[in-house]
């Protein structure tokens, strides 16, 4: 009985492991993808990344510069007037030397899911590499594949010192993170917010490197 329910327990994350293991990439061997979308970690009282967000924002800097992304979609979460992911994201990305107008602002990206949902529905992004840390990628490519993204990624390993208690509770939230993926894979709850199309990933690609 126990093993029964310790199997149920782990289907769900394994379920996740398993659908995404050929989509999932080291930083120098990603298959090229118009786009990068970098999800949202958390910002520090003072308005700048989390180390956590730092470490996925230096990923995505490092798919510009090797040419295996032509523009950066950051997705975060802007809901209070104080609290603001994704301009913070978008200019640690210009301070590792991404061009301004490379890089694309989703303001409400609350969730994984509604992060993928967004970029498919109002940036219109139809292949994507989604950037993360890897205790999160195979749950966040497995949603951007649902929500119908061409979808591989890369992840940060998050090893050293100075990550080591946020990588090892990541891993444990994934187990039950798990069982609202799979949800969302299956029910396809519409986002907070949809809204009109919006034309930033476009720009964001049509100007020349």
């Amino acid at each position: 009985m126990l093993a029964a329910a310790v199997l149920l327990g782990l289907a769900p994350i394994t379920w996740l492991h398993a659908s995404t293991s050929g989509d999932r990439f080291a930083a120098g061997q990603t298959p090229h993808r118009p786009v990068a979308l970098v999800l949202g970690a958390g910002v520090r009282p003072d308005g700048s990344p989390t180390r956590l967000l730092e470490r996925r924002l230096d990923l995505a800097a490092q798919l510009y510069h090797q040419a295996r992304v032509e523009a950066v979609l950051v997705s975060g979460d802007n809901s209070r007037e104080t609290y603001n992911e994704t301009d913070a994201m978008a200019a640690y990305l210009v301070g590792a030397g991404v061009p301004e107008e490379k890089i694309a602002g989703d303001y409400a990206g609350f969730s994984t899911w509604e992060s993928c949902v967004r970029a498919r529905e109002v940036f219109g992004v139809e292949a994507v590499t989604v950037v993360t840390q890897s205790f999160h990628l195979p749950r966040a490519v497995a949603l951007c594949k649902r929500a119908g993204l061409d979808a591989i990624g890369v992840g940060d390993p998050g090893q050293g010192t100075d990550r080591v208690t946020a990588t090892i509770y990541g891993h444990f939230r994934e187990v039950p993170a798990a069982f609202k993926a799979v949800a969302d894979a299956l029910l396809r709850p519409d986002p907070t917010f949809l809204g009109p199309y919006e034309p930033g990933v476009d720009d964001a690609l049509a100007v020349e490197r």
